[in-house]
């Protein structure tokens, strides 16, 4: 099974990477995370957001986008 992919931009205004990852990592260890632009700039503006094997979430925090992004990871079996 492929690991799970999430990228985050750090050029987000709504999203701290110094928070965002380390929650990322301990929900999701076996996680490809990467950070950098996703050239997603419009909404970026204006939410945060986790790309997340091939979907974008976005939601009004960091944490909120976490909540959403759950049902899009994939869970080991």
């Amino acid at each position: 099974m492929m690991a799970n992919d999430i990228r985050v931009c750090d050029k987000c205004k709504h999203m701290k990477m110094k928070t965002i990852v380390p929650k990322l990592q301990k929900l999701v260890p076996d996680a490809e995370i990467r950070v950098g632009c996703k050239s997603y700039c419009g909404p970026c503006a204006r939410y945060a957001f986790i790309f997340v094997n091939g979907r974008y979430v976005k939601a009004a925090t960091e944490d909120e986008a976490i909540e959403k992004a759950l049902p899009y990871i994939k869970k080991k079996k």
